[in-house]
């Protein structure tokens, strides 16, 4: 995740795409994933220091449109809207580096566009870093979802964090992310040494990623004998990436050695279409594909 440029701060500001005001969609419509955005204090000038948070989602599956320094230790940040749904907003997906050791900040989600979610139930955003690289919750005592007076009486979710290394880069998440490369190293293994699995693709998406079919039975030669056929389609909207985590599941246990699979190989034959939206995937969207 390095970032230099000759001659030039390798922290400096950068974005993507330019800001675009849109009554459409709450003035969020136009703005792309940030870039290395390098938060810096008012008044401050020059190379980027430690502590200055170094904000970044230009990655497969990341999401996060804009970041508001409020205070030396509280920013507000914003999810881009799906690429053609202004009006969607859930999934977030980012990174943060350039942090001080024992760094304490409180990040607010600003912009949430469904209200009843989990995190109403109690559900705290996912956090990794790269010694540590399982992802695990955030407490729930340093989690907040609320009405905000500040924000237009929106829901606002907000988490405090302490960051304990300064040479980390720490991840932060909706829930646990299955990107495309994922799922196409998973089609690769389980698909390339059995016998008894067929792949195929359905379509080419815009982006020209295929949207493939998995066939999985015990003769793939054999359409004579009557069978039952079970379709299975997983990943319809992006942002139900546990969708991709059962379907992975699924088809590991179906081409397994356990006497129930063998028998289910037997009398069924399972059609699966493990990741049907991969557009949507790549790009971090919540609901819809790329148009």
């Amino acid at each position: 995740m390095a970032f230099s440029c000759e001659g030039r701060d390798p922290l400096e500001h950068t974005s993507l795409y330019q800001r675009a005001e849109s009554e459409d969609s709450d003035a969020e419509g136009g703005l792309g994933n940030v870039n290395k955005m390098v938060m810096r204090p008012p008044g401050h000038s020059g190379k980027a220091k430690k502590g200055h948070i170094c904000f970044d989602a230009t990655f497969e599956t990341g999401n996060l449109g804009r970041v508001d320094l409020i205070s030396e230790f509280e920013y507000d940040l914003f999810i881009r809207p799906d690429t053609c749904g202004p009006r969607l907003r859930l999934w977030f997906n980012f990174t943060v580096d350039n942090v001080k050791a024992d760094q304490r900040v409180i990040f607010n989600i600003v912009n949430i566009s469904k209200s009843a979610n989990l995190f109403r139930q109690g559900m705290t955003p996912l956090m990794k870093s790269s010694s540590r690289p399982k992802w695990q919750r955030i407490p729930r005592e340093q989690v907040f979802y609320y009405r905000s007076a500040q924000h237009q009486n929106h829901y606002v979710l907000s988490f405090a964090f302490a960051f304990d290394r300064e040479d980390e880069i720490y991840q932060f998440a909706l829930t646990y992310p299955y990107s495309y490369t994922r799922y196409l190293g998973h089609l690769d293994n389980l698909c390339s040494k059995l016998l008894y699995t067929k792949r195929e693709t359905l379509a080419e998406s815009i982006q020209k990623k295929n949207v493939e079919l998995v066939t999985i039975t015990s003769d793939l030669e054999d359409t004579e004998r009557p069978r039952k056929v079970v379709v299975v389609l997983a990943r319809v909207h992006p942002g139900e990436s546990p969708s991709s985590f059962v379907c992975q599941g699924l088809m590991d246990f179906l081409v397994s050695a356990h006497p129930i699979a063998q028998i289910l190989r037997e009398y069924v034959i399972f059609k699966i279409v493990p990741m049907l939206n991969p557009d949507g995937v790549f790009l971090g969207n919540y609901r819809y594909e790329y148009s």
